[in-house]
């Protein structure tokens, strides 16, 4: 498999540390708020990461933390009239209810930055007594231009680098573009003990401490949105680097932007939506066929004409899947997957071709419906029981490592029902027409629509 590294900027093979197990980690989200739809783009993505590599016969450690203590928290506490806790917990607890709704897996773990405060502490301490870091007023800032490699993520030197909102600037800085590891106590916020003064630590370490607590001072994958690369990830590299002694992220991953009617989402446009928003309208799984729907570095445009595109596609593949469970059950004994067996097996080369080619679920989605043409080109010509089982089963294979189609429900008629459904058809075979729409006005009113095909009848719920 060849991904795109950021750090490299070029495709590369991948290649993790110990042969078929790989390290990943995810930048989650700051539980502060709702997530919303950029959120979701690199959690679905990353996810299907997760689920290839398995899908390869790889063993996977996937850690996406959870940043539970940060200026956001704390002004959200305030506005609330809440503490930094209960914030984090009911934010976690809301995140996991899309989380859920998107299909996306629990990582291997979630880590709270809280708790990881004894990796934080030492990882600074360590910094300190290097000449990495040095305190002042209260903090604890890194030295930047003691690392001379900082940059190397943005590719931009750091000369031309400006010290702009996104970095941490102050009087008692000996440079502005250094930045805050550790943050001095403030009346009414959270704080720990530290042998550097009691405070709480900066964004950027947290996940540094993360990282190393679970995964190592070497990881395979380190990946999220494009707006991590600097200074988030960059600042992430020379900190882990000089406290660690060596390679912090072999493969740096990371995905492009969500516009919103081909503009930037943004709060002050009044285009800024929620998982929630859009999930209460249209339900969860077409924002995951968004999220995938276009390669990962490519931006992607959010609508209402493409959601309700992405609503019609999946409906596809739920109407084929469906169908193929419809002819299971009267379709002809034969001897194996027959016609099917090639059909499978050209398909999943053309999806696993795709992913290898830097994680493409573009192309891994078009090979997903040309499944679809051969299934219901093959529907149409008498396939036998094997051939069916053999097309549901890639199916359900591409579904799986795309995590799509997963609300799939079989749902059962009660008795009363399905006799209607018998009677019905044996009075179309006495070709006794007036009972039979008499049986199918009576079922319409109980909520279950009929379609007749060459196939026989078919039911769903209006």
């Amino acid at each position: 498999m060849q991904i795109y590294n950021t750090l490299t900027r070029k495709k590369e093979e991948l290649v993790p540390l110990v042969p078929g197990e790989y390290k990943i980690y995810a930048c989650g989200p700051t539980v502060y708020n709702f997530i919303h739809i950029g959120n979701a783009r690199p959690i679905c993505v990353f996810d299907v990461l997760r689920r290839y590599l398995e899908y390869r016969g790889n063993k996977v450690t996937f850690v996406q933390n959870f940043t539970d203590i940060d200026d956001k928290l704390i002004r959200r506490a305030k506005e609330e009239n809440s503490t930094v806790p209960e914030i984090a917990a009911k934010y976690i607890k809301e995140y996991w209810t899309d989380a859920k709704g998107l299909g996306v897996r629990p990582a291997t773990v979630h880590p709270l930055a809280t708790e990881s405060m004894d990796m934080i502490i030492g990882i600074i301490s360590a910094l300190l007594d290097k000449g990495y870091a040095y305190t002042a007023g209260g903090d604890v800032y890194f030295r930047t231009r003691k690392f001379k490699d900082y940059g190397k993520l943005s590719g931009v030197p750091l000369d031309e680098l400006e010290a702009g909102a996104r970095v941490e600037q102050g009087d008692v800085k000996e440079d502005p573009m250094d930045f805050a590891l550790w943050k001095g106590y403030k009346e009414g916020e959270p704080f720990w003990d530290a042998p550097f003064g009691k405070g709480r630590p900066g964004w950027h370490i947290e996940c540094s401490a993360m990282a190393k607590n679970y995964l190592g001072d070497t990881i395979d994958i380190h990946c999220g949105g494009n707006d991590l690369i600097f200074p988030h990830h960059e600042n992430e590299i020379a900190q882990s680097e000089c406290a660690n002694g060596c390679e912090f992220a072999r493969y740096f991953m990371h995905n492009g932007f969500i516009n919103v009617d081909n503009r930037k989402m943004s709060k002050s446009l009044g285009n800024f939506f929620t998982v929630r928003d859009v999930a209460e309208r249209f339900g969860y799984e077409p924002i995951r066929y968004m999220m995938i729907s276009a390669h990962y570095r490519s931006p992607i445009n959010y609508s209402l004409e493409i959601i309700e595109q992405c609503s019609a596609a999946l409906q596809r593949l739920y109407t084929c899947r469906d169908n193929l469970d419809f002819l299971l059950p009267s379709a002809p004994e034969g001897e194996g997957p027959g016609r099917a067996q090639q059909m499978a097996e050209t398909r999943r080369a053309q999806f696993i071709a795709a992913m290898d080619d830097d994680l493409n679920t573009a192309d891994g989605i078009a090979a997903l419906f040309e499944l679809v043409r051969d299934i219901n080109t093959l529907c149409a010509e008498n396939p036998t029981k094997g051939e069916l089982a053999a097309m549901a089963e890639i199916f359900d294979e591409l579904c799986g490592v795309l995590g799509l189609c997963y609300n799939r429900k079989k749902e059962v008629l009660d008795a009363e029902v399905e006799a209607l459904i018998e009677a019905r058809q044996q009075a179309r075979k006495d070709r006794n027409f007036a009972e039979a729409d008499r049986i199918r006005d009576e079922l319409k009113e109980k909520g279950i629509l009929l379609e007749d095909t060459k196939e026989g009848v078919k039911w769903h719920r209006a």
